[in-house]
């Protein structure tokens, strides 16, 4: 088996929020994701997708658990092999209103890195680097847009800055993070199709942060998704497979609840009903399985006592859930 780009293994990360109390946002996430692969990362707001890939993009610390890139540690990287890990994963943040600072014009927001990377040797050179890096990102023409003010920009276009910030030290790995959701519906296809035709281009490989599974569906088809619940991973698959035959019954409600364009499809589609409404608070976690509380599928008191494992069966998928294991014991993968 090769090497993965980012490999986490039982990645932990917990927040003290008071002095004898701390919440686990993210719990035990292992997850491979190689050069090239698109991995949609996808859950309920405060489930701990941001906090992963703060983690990933080296923002944050682990409370436990490693990180690797090209196979090393990141924990025990030093200096000049730290630095290459923090220029080869780029984050793109959620909000292009905020992440871009206000005072600067667009070509010092791109410049920046540029000199302080000495990607470039001259100020002319810099200024070329500058648009070339912003029609790449579909902002045309860019010579009129390097002395504008974020201010003067739309969302849309505030937010193919920031993208075009992020590759400006040639990163091999980018964490979108919720990256379309605070522009204008019109425009989210047009940034996605975009991130696709640079991942193309530039042989990214991209972690893509929505708690939209519509958008993770169209982005990641040709790549995986993984469905994440109160700060664990409950289903990693193929696109195509999750969307086509889901799994855990968490990934089953969040398939259910995509609204659909045709009404009859949407009078037709099956609906699933939730034994509870109630999301559980990550400072009083159920027992077992998280999800047992809402679960439609609850069986008793495996559910309710054990805390389900992530198995991976024969058809590449991996799914956190016993009546799931039970009933495809023959497919489990031996660990």
């Amino acid at each position: 088996m090769s090497t993965p780009l980012i490999e986490l293994q039982h990645l932990t990360r917990r927040f003290q929020v008071k002095r004898n109390i701390s919440i686990t946002a993210v719990s035990d996430v292992s997850l491979r994701i190689d050069s090239g692969e698109i991995v949609c990362l996808v859950g309920e707001s405060g489930c701990g997708k941001t906090t992963a890939g703060k983690m990933i993009a080296g923002l944050l610390k682990p409370s436990e658990g490693n990180i690797y890139f090209n196979g090393q540690d990141v924990t025990q990287l030093k200096k000049d092999d730290w630095e290459k890990y923090r220029l080869g994963v780029q984050m793109i943040h959620q909000d292009p209103y905020a992440s871009l600072n206000p005072a600067h014009t667009i070509y010092d927001i791109v410049s920046a890195p540029l000199k302080r990377h000495g990607k470039t040797g001259s100020e002319i050179a810099t200024r070329a680097a500058a648009i070339e890096l912003l029609e790449s990102v579909d902002l045309t023409p860019a010579s009129d847009l390097l002395d504008k003010f974020p201010h003067q920009l739309s969302g849309g276009q505030r937010q193919r800055v920031s993208v075009a910030r992020a590759l400006t030290v040639n990163p091999k790995f980018i964490v979108a993070d919720e990256a379309v959701s605070m522009v204008d519906v019109s425009i989210r296809i047009s940034l996605l199709n975009t991130l696709l035709k640079l991942k193309e281009k530039n042989g990214l490989a991209v972690l893509f942060i929505t708690h939209d599974l519509a958008l993770a569906k169209y982005f990641a088809w040709e790549g995986r998704i993984g469905v994440m619940y109160l700060g664990k991973l409950v289903e990693v698959a193929s696109a195509r497979q999750l969307v086509e035959s889901p799994q855990h019954p968490y990934t089953k409600v969040l398939l259910s609840a995509i609204p659909e364009a045709d009404p009859e499809r949407t009078r037709q589609k099956p609906r699933i009903e939730l034994r509870s409404m109630d999301v559980p608070s990550l400072m009083r976690l159920p027992s077992g399985c998280a999800f047992h509380p809402r679960c439609p599928f609850y069986e008793g008191e495996m559910c309710e006592k054990v805390i389900p494992a992530l198995t991976k069966f024969t058809d590449g998928s991996s799914v956190a859930c016993h009546p799931v294991r039970q009933k495809r014991a023959a497919d489990v993968v031996a660990e």
